[in-house]
C-alpha cells in the first residue's frame, strides 16, 4: 500500500486516512486504487464493523490531481473502468457505515466522497465545494442525485453551477453533515462516533443501510454521469480549463 493513504484498526473502526498533506490531499489514481482496496478489505472483513475516513494536514482534500487528470485526459478508454470510478463503485456497494472527519477543504470529490458517508464530522471552518463546472467537467459520484436529495435541487445547483465553497456551519444547516465542530476536535467527534457505531448490532446497521440506499441504481447513475465526464473532459473546454487552472487565470470558454 503506498504511505499516501494510511490505515489503521481499532476498537472494530478501520480508519483510511489520506496522507498528502503537502499537495493537500489530491487524489492521484493510485491513491484511488488503495482507497478502493481498503474499502473492498473492510467490507469483507468481518472484524471490521465501521470505516472511519480521515486526512492528514489542514485540508481533508482538494480533490483531483490536476495534473493527474490531463493525463488521464490525453488516453484513450472507457473512463469508468478507471480506478477512480472503481473506487466510487466501492463507494456505492458498500454496505457497513461510513464516518468522515473533514477540516479544510473538501473539493470535488472530496466532498462527493462524504454523500457516501452515513454520518460527517466537519469543521466550522471547513470549506465544501463541487467546482466541476468551472474545470468544464460534470458531477460525479451519483452526486447529481444525493446532493439535491439532501440538500434541495436549488442549493445543489447553486454549489455545481457557481462552484462556491460553504462551511461547516452551512453545511451542517443544510443537512449535508451531522455535526459542525471547531476543528481542534474534528477526529476526536468523529472517533467517538465510529466507536459508537461498532458496539451496535452490525447485522441490523448493514440491513437499515441496504434499505435506505439502492446501490445499484447509484451504480448506474454513477456510469451515466462517468460517460458525460469522460466527454466533458477530453473536450477544448475543459482543456483550456485545465490550462488556466494550471496558469493560474481565468479559463476563457
Amino acid at each position: 500500500m503506498t504511505d499516501l493513504i494510511k490505515t489503521v484498526f481499532e476498537d472494530g473502526v478501520l480508519n483510511v486516512a489520506l496522507n498528502r498533506a503537502d499537495k493537500k490531499n489530491a487524489i492521484t489514481q493510485t491513491m484511488y486504487l488503495e482507497l478502493t482496496k481498503a474499502i473492498l478489505n473492510a467490507r469483507d472483513d468481518d472484524k471490521v464493523r465501521v470505516v472511519l475516513i480521515t486526512a492528514e494536514g489542514k485540508d481533508f482534500s482538494s480533490g483531483n490531481d490536476i495534473a493527474d487528470f490531463i493525463s488521464i485526459s490525453q488516453g484513450e478508454g472507457n473512463l469508468v473502468g478507471s480506478d477512480v470510478f472503481q473506487f466510487l463503485k466501492a463507494l456505492a456497494d458498500m454496505d457497513k457505515p461510513m464516518v468522515a472527519a473533514v477540516r479544510g477543504r473538501a473539493v470535488g470529490v472530496g466532498l462527493t466522497m462524504l454523500l457516501h458517508c452515513d454520518m460527517v464530522v466537519a469543521a466550522k471552518d471547513a470549506l465544501l465545494s463541487a467546482p466541476f463546472i468551472n474545470l468544464a467537467l460534470a458531477p460525479e459520484a451519483a452526486s447529481t442525485l444525493l446532493l439535491p436529495g439532501i440538500i434541495g435541487y436549488p442549493r445543489a445547483f447553486e454549489m455545481f453551477a457557481l462552484g462556491e465553497p460553504i462551511d461547516g456551519g452551512t453545511a451542517q444547516e443544510w443537512g449535508l453533515v451531522n455535526r459542525a465542530v471547531p476543528s481542534i476536535v474534528v477526529d476526536e467527534v468523529a472517533w467517538d462516533i465510529a466507536r459508537r457505531l461498532a458496539t451496535r448490532a452490525p447485522n441490523s446497521l448493514r440491513r437499515t443501510k441496504a434499505l435506505m440506499r439502492d446501490s445499484a441504481q447509484l451504480w448506474e447513475l454513477m456510469k451515466r454521469e462517468g460517460e458525460v465526464f469522460g466527454s466533458q473532459m477530453r473536450s477544448p473546454e475543459a482543456m483550456e480549463a485545465f490550462t488556466a487552472f494550471m496558469e493560474k487565470r481565468a479559463p476563457k470558454f
